[in-house]
């Protein structure tokens, strides 16, 4: 198998949606303490909210592979006729949706991190910065709960 066949297997694509998707929420969690505890230091800011735009990003991109590819296919029948259906029907469309919106949301705080400190201190958005970087970690945290209990519920719909 060649490496673009190993990349493309389910549990490969799985691990990658989930780590790139920890890479961003670690992110977002730095660049918190950089706009709450730090001094201005343009370097770091950029730095770790390119990283973290650059994690949900691939995230998103191995997630949709995996979905388009895997999951509507083999993964949600076995949830819809397993012992937790809600499991597709309520957390996974949460999931779709939440994840949709959460990029420009990361965007809109790297573009912030991307100001000069004279802009970012005439503009008087520290406290909206922080709900906003916050909130894009805690969105991150969420989803990687819903993909928990997604994957939970693909292993009770296998159990006879």
């Amino acid at each position: 198998m060649d490496i673009v066949g190993i990349i493309a297997s389910k549990p490969v694509l799985v691990g990658l949606h989930l780590g790139f998707g920890i890479i961003g929420i670690d992110a977002f969690l730095w660049l918190l303490g950089e706009f709450k505890y730090a001094a201005w230091h343009s370097a770091r800011l950029r730095i770790s909210a390119a990283i973290g735009v650059l994690g949900f990003v691939l995230s998103w991109l191995f997630g949709g592979y995996y979905y388009v590819t895997f999951y509507g296919a083999l993964v949600r029948p076995v949830i819809k006729a397993g012992l937790a259906p809600w499991a597709h029907n309520i957390v996974m469309e949460t999931k779709e949706h939440v994840f949709l919106f959460i990029i420009p949301l990361a965007l809109t705080a790297a573009f912030i991190a991307f100001l000069r400190e004279d802009e970012y201190r005439s503009l008087n958005i520290r406290r909206q910065t922080l709900v906003l970087v916050g909130l894009i970690a805690a969105l991150g945290l969420a989803i990687g709960a819903m993909g928990y209990m997604i994957s939970a519920a693909a292993r009770w719909g296998t159990v006879s």
